[in-house]
């Protein structure tokens, strides 16, 4: 199986909402929620993209669409990769985007955690350092999250990119995949709180009690 649907937008920007539209769709959608529990076998994966010898196939084998961290921040590289696949930029208010990584994925806790833990190589090499290790500095992460849209706008080419909204709904991203929009209303996810819980259990019991994976 190839990407046929590359997310070039970051966590935080309705890339839950965007997963759960895109299987609805037919696409099998990798996600961050789908990376941790593999464990530390499939995160060394996404090392060796650090160290610029990434196995993609590895990575999103049985996914035909990926979305959220950590894969956005190699939307170019992909794009390259899969040269078929679409690319979807999920964007929102800079601000607002701030605020939730704030209350989430970069809060203080859990960014303090992370390097010491089995997933710490990974996340800095896919997360971390594509915002120079300043997950709190706000005028810096709201550069960042600007300059990001700017270049995949810059190295996307039109009609291969859709920039959307989840408040867009079914239209724009269903005329872009040239598909029919589904009875029903798009899925708006808020999962602040099961983030938020995923993450205290985690920092409470670890990884692996926490998600269950083997190995």
């Amino acid at each position: 199986m190839a990407l046929e649907i590359i997310g070039a937008g970051f966590g935080r920007t309705g890339t839950m909402s965007l997963k759960v539209a895109l299987e609805q769709l037919g696409y099998p959608c990798y996600h961050m929620i789908e990376c941790f529990p593999r464990g530390p076998e499939h995160w060394k994966h996404w090392e060796q993209v650090g160290s610029g010898s990434p196995d993609w196939d590895a990575i999103f084998e049985g996914f035909t669409a990926t979305v959220d961290f950590p894969a956005c921040t190699s939307y170019a590289a992909l794009a390259e990769y899969y040269p078929d696949a679409k690319v979807v930029l999920t964007v929102r208010d800079p601000e607002k985007w701030f605020t939730s990584v704030q209350d989430t994925i970069f809060g203080e806790e859990w960014i303090r955690f992370l390097p010491g833990s089995e997933a710490g190589a990974f996340t800095t090499t896919t997360i971390n350092n594509y915002f120079d290790g300043r997950m709190h500095d706000h005028d810096h992460l709201v550069r960042r999250f600007n300059e990001h849209v700017a270049e995949v706008r810059a190295t996307i080419p039109p009609e291969r990119l859709l920039v959307f909204e989840v408040a867009d709904g079914w239209e724009p991203l269903c005329e872009f995949l040239g598909l029919p929009a589904p009875e029903g209303d798009f899925p708006h996810i808020n999962d602040t709180e099961a983030v938020q819980g995923i993450i205290k259990t985690i920092m409470d019991k670890g990884f692996q009690a926490a998600l269950g994976y083997q190995g």
